[in-house]
C-alpha cells in the first residue's frame, strides 16, 4: 500500500481506517493519509471502499465491528446519511447536518464530525483568497455544501447566497444556518451568480467529463474566484472555462489538504 511505512508489511498489528463513497475511483484521501502514516512511522492504512447507498448502514455497521478499524471517512453521497449511524456527533455535525469522518472512542461508540468546511477555508485562505468581508455564492446544499457554507460563515464573509436545485433541502439549509447567523445567508432562486466575490461549487458537476457546469460563467463579475471542491480530476471542465475567462480558480485538493491537521487532532495520530 502506497504509503504504509517503507520497508513495513501491512501485519496483524495495522489499524486500519476506511474512506466510504460512491464512485470511490476519485477519492483522495488514501494519497494524503498513506504518507502521512508513513512520515508518523505509524502501522496503519487508509483503504478506499466502494458503498453504494442502499448498503451503506450494513457496511458501516460492519466496519464499526472490525476491532482493529478506527476511523472511516465520508465523502460523496454519503455525508447526511451517514450522521445518523453514529453514537454521538460533534458540534459542526449538529449545526450543517452532515458529517465526513467517524472516529472509534475508548469505549467502543462512535463519534462523527464534519471538517470539510474548515479544511476549504483553510485552503482558501492559504491560497490567498481569504473570504472575510467578501460576498459569497455557494452552489450545493448538500454534505459537503452544508459544511463549507457554515464554515464560510464562521470566517466572516459579509453576505453567503446558496442555490441548489432541491428546494427543500435549501431552504432547510439556509433556516438552519439563519439561526447562527441572522441576516448573512439568503437563498438563490436560480443559478445565476451575480455581484459576488467568490463563487464556489459544492455539488459532485464535474467529476464526470460529460458533466454540466453547475453554474453559469457569464454573469460572473470580473476578477471573481471561482473554486470547486470536486477533487477529481483536478481541472475541471468549470475551473478551465474559468481560467479562460480570466477569472482566478481555486481546485478541490485544497478542501482536503487543509484538513490534515484537523484529521491528525481528531485521531490523535502521532
Amino acid at each position: 500500500m502506497t504509503g504504509h511505512p517503507a520497508g513495513t508489511p501491512i501485519k496483524g498489528t495495522t489499524r486500519l481506517y476506511a474512506v466510504l463513497g460512491d464512485p470511490i475511483a476519485q477519492v483522495q484521501a488514501p494519497a494524503l493519509m498513506n504518507p502521512l502514516f508513513a512520515q508518523l512511522q505509524m502501522d496503519a492504512v487508509l483503504v478506499p471502499v466502494h458503498a453504494r447507498p442502499e448498503n451503506l448502514e450494513q457496511i458501516v455497521r460492519g466496519l464499526q465491528h472490525v476491532e482493529n478499524l478506527d476511523g472511516m471517512f465520508v465523502t460523496v453521497p454519503h455525508k447526511v446519511a451517514v450522521r445518523r449511524l453514529a453514537d454521538r456527533c460533534g458540534p459542526t455535525v449538529d449545526i450543517v447536518g452532515s458529517a465526513n469522518v467517524l472516529r472509534r472512542e475508548p469505549d467502543g461508540s462512535w463519534l462523527a464530525e464534519n471538517f470539510d468546511g474548515s479544511g476549504f477555508v483553510a485552503g482558501l485562505v492559504g491560497a490567498g483568497h481569504d473570504p472575510r468581508g467578501r460576498r459569497v455564492a455557494l452552489v450545493g446544499a448538500g454534505g459537503a455544501g452544508s459544511a463549507v457554507a457554515a464554515a464560510l460563515l464562521t470566517a466572516g464573509v459579509d453576505r453567503l447566497s446558496v442555490y441548489d436545485t432541491d428546494t427543500s433541502k435549501l431552504g432547510a439549509l439556509v433556516a438552519r444556518l439563519g439561526t447562527y447567523w441572522p441576516g448573512r445567508v439568503s437563498a438563490l432562486t436560480g443559478p445565476q451568480l451575480r455581484d459576488i466575490d467568490i463563487a464556489v461549487n459544492s455539488t459532485p458537476l464535474g467529476m464526470r467529463p460529460d458533466d454540466p457546469l453547475p453554474f453559469p460563467l457569464s454573469a460572473l463579475p470580473p476578477g471573481s474566484v471561482v473554486a470547486d471542491i470536486v477533487m477529481k480530476p483536478r481541472e475541471t471542465r468549470l475551473l478551465r472555462e474559468a481560467a479562460a475567462l480570466g477569472h482566478p480558480v481555486h481546485h478541490g485538493i485544497h478542501m482536503l489538504e487543509g484538513q490534515l491537521n484537523s484529521y491528525r487532532v481528531f485521531f490523535d495520530l502521532r
